[in-house]
């Protein structure tokens, strides 16, 4: 790991803590050169996932996509980032046994995810992901 200070290579764990409920390690390091000390932190990463989308076309996932879609779900919500962090690092888990998933299955699951934890935000994400052009479809997406 590349000191943030002297850009050496030669660096050094002194410490290592599991967080996030186990699902990341933050270490802490010191540069052989320089005696800086920095912190890095190790969290599961999805690279070899790739997204069929409804034309056919196949992309490799971006966690970030995902991330801004939510996000923009619990716009003005009072709920933890914490908690959006685990809905999609839960999500990502589930999807990882596949090399390959349709847009529709990640959609579906995130509305699923999203109707235990927060109905307004559930709402939100159904309306566009669904794309509701009336009012019918609203209350059809509440009584499900």
């Amino acid at each position: 790991m590349k000191c943030p200070k002297c850009w050496n290579l030669e660096t050094r764990v002194i410490d290592s803590r599991v967080i996030d409920d186990g699902k990341a390690i933050k270490r802490r390091r010191q540069c052989e050169y320089c005696d800086n000390r920095f912190s890095t932190f190790e969290k599961i990463w999805i690279t070899e996932l790739v997204v069929i989308k409804r034309d056919g076309v196949k992309e490799l996932y971006e966690r970030t996509k995902l991330k801004k879609a939510i996000m923009l779900a619990f716009a003005k919500r009072d709920f933890p980032i914490e908690k959006i962090e685990d809905i999609i690092f839960n999500l990502e888990t589930k999807w990882s046994v596949n090399k390959e998933i349709s847009s529709q299955q990640i959609g579906d699951d995130i509305l699923i995810a999203l109707k235990s934890s927060d109905p307004v935000a559930y709402v939100r994400f159904a309306s566009v992901y669904k794309k509701f052009d009336s009012l019918k479809d609203f209350k059809q997406i509440i009584e499900w």
